[in-house]
Parts: structure tokens; C-alpha cells; sequence
């Protein structure tokens, strides 16, 4: 019978002392091997959000704070992409600590946690404002479905005409990863 509910500290150490010996990955093997009686999914998340030593421990500092709340108006509710730019945060904190603390404060500011505008003075909506194409949780600006935006962040030589060929030789990773540092600098100098 699996169990349930909190960990215990005795699994937690049990987790602990076999993904440092084995390493991670394979985790449905993992309880059977570890002698626990959790689902692989639940020693996977036990570890990715609490055991790692990675993980970084304690308060969202005021900077962390800033830049979730600027990675959230560029990319909306994708939490592991936001987590990706935060050292030692795992999606899961991030997205916890927007839900009870962030996205209270930015309406105690006046600003919509969706769509980072400020609140309207009424709560009905203007129905006769054109709408964009774009969800809340995804600007116009960071819509990814073409490389349009992506190439126009592109530098090119006009020496040697290289730039967007070998922009796009690199992986859909890399490519996201390169537009959203060119975005988080444009936000951050302006």
C-alpha cells in the first residue's frame, strides 16, 4: 500500500541516501530500491523541491521578488521557465510564493497580477476596447509562435552577413533562452 501525506524524516534520509549514491532518474525504481512506500512521482517531486542540495533555503529577497514579478509580465504563469532564471528556486516555490504573496501585493499597488495594467476604478470590463490576440498571461510582446519576434532580437554582422543563420542553428532551448536574456535586458534598461 503506498503512503501518503507528509514525509517523514526518515524518508526523507532514506530518498537522500539513494539518490546521492544512484543518482538521479528511474524514478518509478526508485521507493522499491530506496525502501520507501511512495509513488515514483512523489519521490521525484520530494526531491526536485525539497532534498536537492542545490535548492536555495530561506526568505524571496527583495531583488528575487523584482525579478519574478518582471519574468511573470514577460511570461506569464510558466513557472519553470521563471524558476530557470532564479538560482536555487524551484517552480513550485516560485509559483507558490506569486499565489500568497506577489500577486496580493500588486493589487494592494493597484496593478492586476494577470495582465500587470493598472486596475480599472470600475469592475466591469470595457467591452468596447479592441482585444488583442494574446492571452493575459501572454503580452504580445513574448508570443513565440513565430521567429518574428525572436529575429528581430537577433544581432547580424553586416560584415560577414552572419546572425540569423546561426542564430537558428542552435536548439529551440537556446533560442528561447537567448530571446528572453535580450527581453529581461531591454525591461531592465529602460
Amino acid at each position: 500500500m503506498m503512503k501518503k501525506g507528509p514525509w517523514t524524516r526518515e524518508e526523507d534520509e532514506l530518498l537522500f541516501s539513494y539518490v546521492s549514491r544512484e543518482g538521479e532518474g528511474r524514478w518509478g525504481s526508485v521507493p522499491k530500491k530506496a525502501g520507501l512506500l511512495r509513488c515514483g512521482k512523489s519521490c521525484r517531486l520530494r526531491w526536485m523541491n525539497y532534498l536537492r542540495l542545490s535548492i536555495k533555503r530561506g526568505d524571496i529577497s527583495a531583488d528575487e521578488e523584482d525579478l519574478i514579478i518582471r519574468l511573470h509580465r514577460l511570461l506569464g504563469n510558466r513557472w519553470s521557465l521563471i524558476a530557470g532564471r532564479i538560482p536555487g528556486r524551484t517552480d513550485n516555490e516560485i509559483k507558490n510564493y506569486w499565489n500568497t504573496h506577489l500577486s496580493k501585493k500588486l493589487i494592494s499597488q493597484g496593478i492586476d497580477p494577470k495582465t500587470h495594467k493598472p486596475l480599472s476604478s470600475s469592475s466591469k470590463p470595457d467591452h468596447n476596447l479592441t482585444h488583442s490576440s494574446s492571452t493575459p498571461n501572454q503580452p504580445e510582446a513574448t508570443s513565440l509562435n513565430s521567429h518574428e519576434n525572436i529575429s528581430n532580437a537577433i544581432p547580424i554582422n553586416p560584415d560577414n552577413g552572419s546572425g540569423l543563420d546561426d542564430f537558428l542553428s542552435h536548439s529551440p532551448d537556446d533560442l528561447f533562452s537567448s530571446f528572453l536574456d535580450s527581453l529581461i535586458n531591454e525591461e531592465m534598461c529602460e
